[in-house]
C-alpha cells in the first residue's frame, strides 16, 4: 500500500518521532489576530496555553505553534513581533509538558533560534528556508529537523502564482531541486519533512490532484506532511464559506492521506483526526487486533 514509504524515526530534542507506523497528528496552534481559520482565538498566552494542552489531551503528537499568519495575502510578521507572540507560550508548554514535541511556524531564522532556545524541537518553514538566507545556516549548525514546504511566491502574492503542467511533477520535481541544494549545504537528509504546501500557490483542482496523487511523493524517500485542515478547497467543493464547517471534508482528506501513508497530517482538529489515523492504520493492519 505505501510503495517506498520512508520507515524510521526523526530524532528530536525531546524523543523521537516514530514514523514507521500510523500516520501521525500534529496540531495547529496559530497565537495570531488573522489566521485563516482560528486567528485571535489564541491571541494571549493564557488562551494559547491552554488549547495547546488541550490538543496534547486529544492526542497531538507534535504541536505546531506559529506567530505569523501565512494565508493568502498575508504581509509579513516583523521577527520581535513573532517572538512576542510564541515565546512565552513555548516556554509554558515545555515547562509544563518536558515530553512533548513542538514545532515552530516560522520562515525567520532569528525567530526559529529564539524558539529553539526557549525548547522547540522542529522548524517548520513553508518557504522551504527561501525567505531567510541565514535559516540553512542556523538549522545545519543545530541539527534540528526541518518540514519544508512547497510554495511559490510569498503568502501576498502566491494567489497569483497557481500555474502548473502537471501539479505533482512540477512540485516532487522542485523538492529533488531543493532537498539536493541544501544537502549539499549540509543539512543532513535525516532531519528534512517534505509539505506539497495544499492551499500555497494552488487552486481547487492543484490541491485535489495532490491529494488524490499524494503516494507519488514517497518516491523522493522521505517523510511527508500534509495541512488539508479546513482549506478553502474543501470549502469550494462543499459550498461552505466558514473554514469552522468543513471538519469532515478535512477528515476525508486526512484518511486519504492516511491511506496513503503520509507520516503526519496537520490539523486544527485534533482528536477527530487521530480517530481517523487509528483506523485506516488498523485496516491496514488487522493482525494487530487479532
Amino acid at each position: 500500500m505505501y510503495g517506498s514509504r520512508f520507515v524510521g524515526t526523526i530524532e528530536t530534542a525531546h524523543g523521537p518521532l516514530d514514523l514507521s507506523g500510523r500516520t501521525l497528528v500534529m496540531g495547529v496552534l496559530n497565537v495570531t489576530p488573522d489566521s485563516f481559520s482560528d486567528g485571535g482565538r489564541f491571541a494571549t498566552k493564557d488562551e494559547a496555553v491552554a488549547q495547546a494542552e488541550r490538543m496534547l489531551a486529544e492526542g497531538a503528537d507534535v504541536l505546531d505553534i506559529g506567530g505569523e499568519s501565512t494565508r493568502p495575502g498575508a504581509r509579513d510578521v516583523p521577527a520581535e513581533e513573532q517572538m512576542r507572540r510564541i515565546l512565552p507560550v513555548i516556554e509554558r508548554v515545555r515547562a509544563r509538558h518536558p515530553r512533548a514535541i513542538l514545532s515552530i511556524d516560522t520562515r525567520s531564522a532569528a525567530v526559529a533560534e529564539a524558539a529553539l532556545e526557549a525548547g522547540a524541537d522542529i522548524i517548520n518553514d513553508v518557504s522551504a528556508l527561501r525567505h531567510d538566507p541565514a535559516m540553512a545556516p542556523l538549522l545545519v549548525r543545530r541539527g534540528v529537523p526541518v518540514v519544508l514546504m512547497h510554495m511559490k511566491g510569498t503568502p501576498a502574492t502566491m494567489l497569483q502564482e497557481a500555474h502548473y503542467q502537471d501539479v505533482v511533477t512540477e512540485v516532487r520535481d522542485y523538492f529533488r531541486r531543493r532537498v539536493a541544494d541544501l544537502a549539499s549545504a549540509g543539512l543532513a537528509r535525516s532531519r528534512m519533512l517534505l509539505d506539497p504546501g495544499i492551499g500555497f500557490a494552488k487552486n481547487t483542482f492543484h490541491n485535489l490532484e495532490v491529494l488524490r496523487r499524494i503516494g507519488e511523493f514517497h518516491e523522493l524517500g522521505l517523510p511527508l506532511t500534509v495541512g488539508p485542515s479546513r482549506k478553502r478547497f474543501i470549502g469550494q467543493v462543499l459550498g461552505l464559506e466558514n473554514p469552522d464547517d468543513r471538519l469532515y471534508g478535512t477528515l476525508a482528506a486526512v484518511a486519504v492521506c492516511a491511506q496513503a501513508g503520509v507520516q503526519i497530517v496537520r490539523v486544527h482538529d485534533v482528536r477527530p483526526a487521530r480517530q481517523v489515523a487509528e483506523v485506516v492504520w488498523a485496516i491496514g493492519h488487522p493482525a494487530k487486533h487479532e
